[in-house]
């Protein structure tokens, strides 16, 4: 018996003959290929989509699957992967991870019903990018408090103790009040250059790759005209600024901005 397949949709766009080639050398999830589906009546807009295994993207299976990591990591690059690539070809409107639909015809379906909402989305990120913002609390040295007083012998242990404790909350303070002038910085140079902006979660335990402790994660919606200037200006937000530093992604597509359908149910 052949396994069946469901419909991985990976984002909205308008159609051409660049995007439809460019579809076509593109591979997704799973190793699946990639292909535009039309709307049941004629317009303009078309989804990407591709083959995706029931066994693992039905609703349970998926449930099981989003709680291992490994596994989402490489959902999450393929998925990233064919968004980048037809995002250099048209305007996109990214769907959220993991949005399954039963079948290409109620892709279609999707397309028709929401066509007004989504040609609206199409037309507020035409002409935009999204570029990440991470701020960081950089890594004190972990050093041991004093066993013995170093340069005041008149300090007992105990006081050259929490010495060194309080000189380490000073450090933190300090710290904290730098990411606060960059914070303020960086709003600045959104106020210039962008036109929108999301807060996400700050980033902790295993999802935090950058050194340091993250305390804003931001995306802003910035004109592509503008990108270049957005970076470099943000880049320089915590100079002379001691214990913090910043990291700026992208540019991308406008995963953060789009306003799009929820997915469906993938199986009963």
């Amino acid at each position: 018996m052949t396994a069946r397949s469901l419909t991985y949709v990976y984002a909205v766009a308008r159609h051409s003959a660049a995007l439809a080639r460019a579809a076509q050398a593109i591979t997704g999830v799973t190793g699946s290929p990639v292909h535009l589906v039309p709307p049941t009546r004629d317009g303009d807009l078309v989804a990407v989509a591709g083959p995706v295994p029931e066994r693992d993207f039905q609703e349970a299976a998926l449930r099981r699957h989003l709680e291992d990591l490994s596994w989402l990591e490489a959902l999450a690059r393929a998925h990233h992967r064919v968004v980048e690539a037809t995002a250099a070809h048209s305007t996109v409107l990214p769907l959220r991870l993991a949005t399954v639909y039963l079948d290409e015809d109620r892709v279609s379906a999707m397309l028709d019903d929401r066509r007004d909402l989504l040609l609206d989305g199409l037309e507020r990120l035409d002409g935009h990018v999204e570029l990440g913002v991470k701020l960081y609390l950089e890594a004190a040295p972990d050093t041991p408090p004093p066993s013995a007083p170093a340069t005041d012998p008149s300090l007992s242990p105990g006081r050259a103790y929490l010495r060194h404790r309080r000189a380490e909350q000073d450090t933190r303070d300090a710290a904290h009040l730098a990411a606060e002038h960059a914070a303020e910085r960086i709003e600045a140079v959104a106020r210039t250059h962008a036109v929108r902006r999301a807060r996400h979660r700050i980033q902790e335990g295993e999802l935090a790759t950058g050194p340091g402790t993250n305390v804003s994660n931001d995306a802003y919606l910035v004109p592509t005209g503008h990108a270049d200037a957005f970076r470099a200006e943000v880049m320089r937000s915590t100079a002379g600024l001691t214990g913090v530093h910043v990291h700026v992604t992208g540019p991308w597509a406008p995963y953060s901005f789009a306003t799009l359908p929820d997915p469906e149910e993938s199986a009963p």
